[in-house]
């Protein structure tokens, strides 16, 4: 299985359940994209957008597109871009980060 990993903005994602025009519609989703604009972005019809929508939606068994994008983070199909190198010397024992995703 040939696995293709694509960035969006800060938001990256990698092929598997999901084909790759679909990961792609997804990213633009979750960045807050219309169809109209997602359609410029992947070059393609608005028609087609809306058809691959459709798809996601009965992949990952959601019927809004709030509900996709938490869906797809909650199960690590986007994620966000990390930049940052943890130093193994550095800890933060007195500090406990943990996010929240609110869709």
């Amino acid at each position: 299985m040939n696995v293709t990993t694509i960035t969006f903005g800060k938001l990256q994602a990698t092929t598997g359940l999901l084909a790759l025009q679909e990961l792609r519609a997804a990213l633009a989703i979750c960045t807050g994209l219309a169809n109209k604009e997602i359609a410029r972005v992947m070059d393609c019809a608005p028609s087609t957008v809306k058809k691959t929508i459709e798809r996601l939606f009965f992949k990952l068994g959601v019927s809004s597109r709030s509900a996709l994008v938490a869906e797809a983070f909650r199960r690590g199909l986007i994620s966000f871009v990390s930049t940052a190198t943890p130093d193994p010397q550095h800890h933060d024992h007195d500090q406990n980060q943990q996010g929240v995703l609110l869709a």
